[in-house]
């Protein structure tokens, strides 16, 4: 990243990192930038509400989930289901 970062950055979970890269490649370019931002902050957020010092699969999913308009909701839980996510308990009925 080119921004300069003023919170100490969190270590990612390897795995849950490539999920994550992957999702946001198949994300819409025109949206893409945006979501990476500001998932990736509530991951790392997350993460820190939990008391860790590394971000994992629960903490991206969930971050997902609140920071993602519903307009983008069915698109959304099909790039989870596609990278492999485990979302379903944080699903909406």
């Amino acid at each position: 990243m080119s921004d300069v970062q003023t919170q100490e950055q969190l270590i990612w979970e390897k795995e849950a990192l490539e999920k994550f890269n992957q999702m946001i490649e198949k994300i819409p370019l025109f949206h893409r930038n945006i979501a990476l931002q500001v998932v990736r902050k509530k991951a790392d957020l997350n993460a820190k509400e939990r008391g860790s010092q590394q971000v994992e699969e629960d903490d991206i999913v969930r971050a997902f989930f609140s920071e993602v308009p519903m307009a983008f909701y069915s698109l959304m839980i099909r790039l989870l289901d596609e990278v492999g996510f485990d979302y379903k308990k944080y699903e909406l009925h």
